[in-house]
Order: structure tokens, then C-alpha cells, then sequence
């Protein structure tokens, strides 16, 4: 790699290290996880299939998919500490607030925080999987007055995360909907979450203060939060032809669609492929299909106006509306999924740490400004 300083805003293009992790080939669509094609893992993979993928580097057998089900499941209860703040916070703070705290208090009553081991990092991240998910069912619960309900290890992850929070243990297809989208968000390279995650262990800091660091990140309107300006934009119009109108008068205001564009892809995202059609079975399903119909004029229109396509962000708004999920605690599920590559990327910059420290092109005053004194300014 050449040492010459090279500028580009938002580092765009820049390569800022080397991964195993995640490929993205923007031009063409092309999304995969340690080699497996997104769509492969979607059509075929469970989400604790591509946790153990992205932590190991390969697909599991039965004997290591159960017992990493099996540690999962043994971890989803949260330290009294943390469930006392849970309740004790605000019912109208943000949840990615809430989430990035409660996150960082698992740090405070866990013995091993400070063991930096790769044995002791592999368990926190698996602590850290469970109990995020515990994290954000638990606050909705405690907020809404409603019962904290015990996970139910024999669940799947996806099914567990929604039982505890509706209350109601989910059907085969909305719990399919639901593990295929934790598998679609799982990780996505160096995006300003993980890069924040893997600057913070450049530097050895512990685990926990890497993925508040994601966290943080992730809160972002511009990196995290575009789901819920969707679904917002779409209950709020509420009908097809008034959404086509309302695209009409944002562009002529110049003002971004939310759920349209990506920094990365030049073509179709293709995790939204599998949400759209998603969106559609989970519409009828539950007589939410006026939101994909909106959605789907929405789209046209954009692709027709702007020539651009919808990513991630588009269709998984309808999709979590029709699965119950709370528009609040869309970005906190983001979280949830982008936990296992956050940690993915955390132990995988451990094992291979250089500290991340890049330069500024300086565009101040030139060196030896005359010192002006105190009572001459």
C-alpha cells in the first residue's frame, strides 16, 4: 500500500485495511460473507448459521451449530444492574440511547471485561448477541408496563428476540421474515459502524467500549435510522398516489428520499431484493399490504425519476411494521443483527492489530503565526 497521504472525502474509495470478513462488489450487486453469496445465506442459512460463519470463518456442522445455540440460549438474561436501569429510564428517551448505555453497563458486572484473551473476547461476544437483543425486548416492555418475559432458549434466535417482545411465540413465516433479515444486516465491511468498532480495538480497548463505539455510529440519521424516516413517510401519506406526490414535491425540493441510494452500490442492494418480496407475503399476511403497494410506486417512481435504486433501509421499514415491531426500535434491531459483525470485526482486528491513526489534509493558517499578544487582541 503506498504511504503517500491520499485526501478523499468520507474516505470514500479508500481502502483502510484488510478483511476476511465481508466482500462487496458495488458495481455489481454482489454481497457475500466470508465467500457464501448473500443470497445463498438468505435462501438457505440461519442467522446463528452466519453468527458462527462470521466468528469462524465457516459454515458450522450439527455439533457446533448446537452448542453455539446452546451458549447463546444460556446467556440472554441480563444483570439485575442492567434491568434496573432499563426501568428506571426515561419511557420517552430514544432506544438507541438507552441501548448504547445499557450496552456499555454490561461491561461494569462482568468478570472477564478486562481479559483480553481471545478465548475470554469469544465469550463476551457471545454474552454481548443475546443479551443485546434482551436489552432492547426488555426496554420496550418495562416502557409499555408490560410483564419482562424469560426467554425461551429452545426458540430460535429470531423467534426468542420476537416472543419476548410481543409476548406471542411467532409463526414458521414470521419467523423466517424475521431471521432472514437479521441475516441481511449482519454486516456490510467497513461501513462508519464497524469502522468506529474496529478504531476502537485498534487502540486495545475492551469489547464492550468497541461496539458502544458501533453504537454511537450506528444512531446516526445518515448511517442507521433511514428505515424508520420510511415507514413514518408512508403511514403518514398513506395512500399510493399520495406518495407518488409527495416524492414528486421532496425532489423538487431537492430533498433525499429516505431508503433510496447507497454509498457502496451502483445497482440493486441486494438485501432488498429479498425484503421487497418479504414486505409483499408479510402485507397480505397481515393486512399491511397498502404499505408495500406504496412502497412499490414509491420505487418506480424513483428509479424513474433519479435513476436510483431502493437499498436496505427501503423495504425493511414495511417489513418490520408487518412483523409488530415497534418504528422506534428499528434502528436498535439493526443492532441487533450488526452485532455478530461487529464482533466479528473487533476479534478479527485483535488478532491482527495495527493502531488505526490516518492523517488530516490541513487546510488552516500556514505554520509561524507572529504570537499577538493578550492585551493587543
Amino acid at each position: 500500500m503506498s504511504s503517500t497521504p491520499t485526501n478523499a472525502a468520507g474516505l470514500e474509495g479508500v481502502i483502510a485495511g484488510e478483511s476476511e470478513i465481508c466482500y462487496i462488489d458495488g458495481y455489481n450487486g454482489v454481497l457475500s460473507y466470508r465467500g457464501y453469496n448473500i443470497h445463498e445465506l438468505a435462501d438457505h442459512a440461519t442467522f446463528e448459521e452466519v453468527i458462527f460463519l462470521l466468528w469462524k470463518g465457516k459454515l458450522p456442522n450439527r455439533v457446533e451449530l448446537g452448542k453455539l445455540k446452546a451458549d447463546l440460549g444460556a446467556v440472554y438474561s441480563l444483570p439485575a444492574e442492567v434491568v434496573e436501569f432499563l426501568g428506571a429510564a426515561p419511557k420517552s428517551a430514544l432506544p438507541m440511547d438507552v441501548l448504547r448505555t445499557a450496552v456499555s453497563m454490561l461491561s461494569l458486572t462482568d468478570p472477564e471485561a478486562r481479559d483480553m484473551s481471545p478465548e475470554a473476547n469469544a465469550r463476551k461476544a457471545v454474552r454481548l448477541m443475546s443479551q443485546t437483543s434482551t436489552i432492547v425486548s426488555t426496554y420496550d416492555r418495562l416502557r409499555n408496563g408490560k410483564e419482562v418475559l424469560a426467554a425461551k432458549p429452545e426458540l430460535s434466535f429470531a423467534a426468542n428476540f420476537l416472543y419476548c417482545l410481543t409476548g406471542r411465540v411467532p409463526d414458521e413465516v414470521m419467523t423466517h421474515t424475521f431471521d432472514v433479515a437479521l441475516t441481511l444486516h449482519a454486516d456490510h465491511e467497513l461501513n462508519a459502524s464497524t469502522f468506529a468498532a474496529r478504531v476502537t480495538a485498534a487502540t486495545l480497548s475492551d469489547i464492550y467500549s468497541c461496539v458502544t463505539s458501533a453504537i454511537g455510529a450506528l444512531k446516526g440519521p445518515l448511517h442507521g435510522g433511514a428505515n424508520e424516516d420510511v415507514i413514518r413517510m408512508l403511514l403518514e401519506v398513506g395512500d399510493a398516489d399520495k406518495a407518488v406526490e409527495r416524492v414528486h414535491a421532496m425532489l423538487a425540493r431537492k430533498v433525499k428520499i429516505p431508503g433510496f441510494g447507497h454509498r457502496v452500490y451502483r445497482t440493486e442492494d441486494p438485501r432488498a431484493t429479498h425484503l421487497r418480496a418479504f414486505s409483499e407475503e408479510l402485507g397480505k399476511r397481515t393486512g399491511q399490504e397498502n404499505l408495500y403497494l406504496m412502497s412499490k410506486r414509491v420505487e418506480e417512481t424513483i428509479r424513474t425519476e433519479k435513476k436510483l435504486n431502493a437499498n436496505v433501509d427501503f423495504y425493511s421499514a414495511s417489513t418490520y411494521y408487518s412483523l409488530g415491531i415497534p418504528i422506534d426500535l428499528f434502528t436498535p434491531i439493526f443492532a441487533i443483527s450488526r452485532m455478530s459483525g461487529w464482533t466479528a470485526h473487533i476479534l478479527e482486528q485483535y488478532h491482527n492489530n495495527r493502531l488505526i491513526r490516518p492523517r488530516a489534509e490541513y487546510k488552516g493558517n500556514p505554520d509561524g503565526m507572529p504570537w499577538v499578544p493578550l492585551d493587543s487582541r
